[in-house]
């Protein structure tokens, strides 16, 4: 498909890469000549020096043939204006970043007038993902399908870990948990594990359950499984504020801490509920006196990628709080793994996951039947819940006699809402919603799993 990007910022720049990956023309377009070249560079795309909602450019770039239009930069009205410019100049889907708390209840409204196909809040998201994180604290990460009754929980275990040097054909016998693993990470190896993978302290593990499942799960491993109570926010921006909103709904207390005294009035009017704390968090008897040490949950979300991880890291060495840190750039992702700073959030793979799932969508000539889509250990594997459709070739079939390719693994099978874990004799019938988890990345339907 022919897509242009507008914008090479972090989002930018993520999906050009990505997109290309998969075999799309891409073309991106940025007023900025530096950050053109920089993407330019790196991947297999076309370039545009100028304005995304010039006429002109988006001429230059083709968007008289072109499939989709994508503008993600840091401006919520230029991204709306280049996608009303796209649908006038050439009738192309659009997807447009929109990221402003105050246009929040209006999502609806504007995505129908100006007849967008999607719109992205990168903050929104990710803000979403740290509450899912807050509410299981024990977790990585954790992911949802089947709108929100199955979970796909990371979790990392740990010397004294009854799972160490346990078979996965043993966990349900010794257990009686109806969860599956279905990824395990072991160093630089990624296993879609099968009955006979040993699993090891170190491993970190994605386990497919519903809640209730898997917070029976990990009783029974006696990891706790209470959400946190408490949540010290070191940062004021917009995805403070929609993390703040959530947590208070979730029953959690909220203080933020924010340098700018302007913001923190903002702050005040936006989240009446929290408490904001006016001062420098880098000052590290500041956050000793606003209750470091007791908090449950630590947040950095600060616009700045080494503040966040130093900040992590001084309440790393203070508190047993669950620690949950903003990553914009991801050039040194190896070394932040090392330094064990809890949860790590990249707003940009949070956003180009979505217009993934869109794009493959718009690709499939059987008609959209990708309805999540999770890019997981280091986008090696990819975690996909599929629509089942008439005339599918895995209905009816026993999930042992379904030939399916290497390395894929059927996690859950959603069935008129109830949710199951499949054994052998499990059988995908129309209609059902089927988690498919892979490290063989860039399939669009069902059927692309089997052999």
């Amino acid at each position: 498909m022919k897509i242009i990007i507008v914008g090479c910022g972090n989002v930018g720049a993520t999906l050009a890469e990505q997109l290309s990956k998969e075999k799309h023309d891409i073309t991106v377009i940025d007023c900025r000549q530096q950050a053109v070249e920089a993407v330019t560079n790196v991947c297999d795309v076309m370039g545009i020096i100028g304005n995304g909602a010039s006429f002109n450019a988006q001429t230059d770039a083709g968007i008289a043939d072109a499939d989709l239009m994508i503008a993600v930069t840091g401006s919520d009205e230029l991204n709306l204006l280049c996608c009303l410019i796209a649908k006038k100049a050439g009738g192309c889907h659009t997807i447009a970043r929109v990221s402003n708390p105050v246009y929040s209840r209006e999502i609806g409204f504007i995505k129908e007038e100006l007849g967008l196909s999607m719109i992205i809040n990168p903050q929104l998201a990710a803000a979403r993902e740290m509450a899912r994180l807050l509410k299981f604290p024990s977790a990585l990460k954790v992911d949802s399908f089947a709108k929100s009754r199955v979970e796909l929980v990371n979790y990392r275990i740990e010397e004294d870990n009854p799972l160490c040097n346990m078979q996965l054909k043993d966990m349900g016998s010794r257990l009686h948990c109806d969860v599956l693993i279905a990824v395990v990470e072991r160093g630089d190896e990624v296993y879609i594990p099968d009955g006979n993978f040993e699993l090891k302290a170190r491993d970190e593990i994605s386990i497919v359950g519903t809640q209730a499942k898997t917070i029976e799960f990990f009783k029974k491993l006696g990891v706790p499984t209470s959400s946190a109570r408490d949540a010290l926010i070191v940062g004021g921006g917009r995805t403070s504020v929609y993390l703040a909103k959530q947590l208070l709904e979730m029953g959690i207390r909220v203080k933020i801490v924010e340098r700018d005294e302007e913001r923190c009035e903002e702050l005040n009017e936006m989240v009446p509920k929290a408490m904001i704390i006016c001062g420098d968090a880098t000052d590290k008897d500041l956050l000793i006196e606003e209750g470091l040490l007791e908090t449950e949950a630590f947040v950095a979300t600060t616009n700045f990628d080494e503040e966040n991880i130093m900040l992590a890291l001084f309440a790393k060495s203070l508190s047993s709080a669950k620690l949950i840190t903003k990553v914009h750039r991801i050039s040194y992702d190896d070394i932040i793994d090392q330094l064990d700073v809890g949860s790590i959030i990249y707003p940009k793979f949070i956003t180009s996951e979505s217009i993934i799932k869109y794009v493959r969508a718009m690709k499939n000539s059987m008609g959209s039947n990708i309805e999540t889509l999770y890019r997981l250990n280091d986008n090696r594997v990819e975690a996909l819940e599929f629509l089942i459709k008439e005339g599918s070739p895995v209905v009816g079939i026993p999930l042992q006699d379904l030939r399916l390719k290497p390395k894929m693994l059927i996690g859950c099978i959603t069935h008129k809402g109830k949710v199951t874990i499949p054994k052998g004799q499990s059988v995908i019938e129309v209609g059902d919603t089927v988690i498919l988890v892979t490290t063989t990345t860039g399939l669009h339907d069902i059927r692309d799993a089997l052999r």
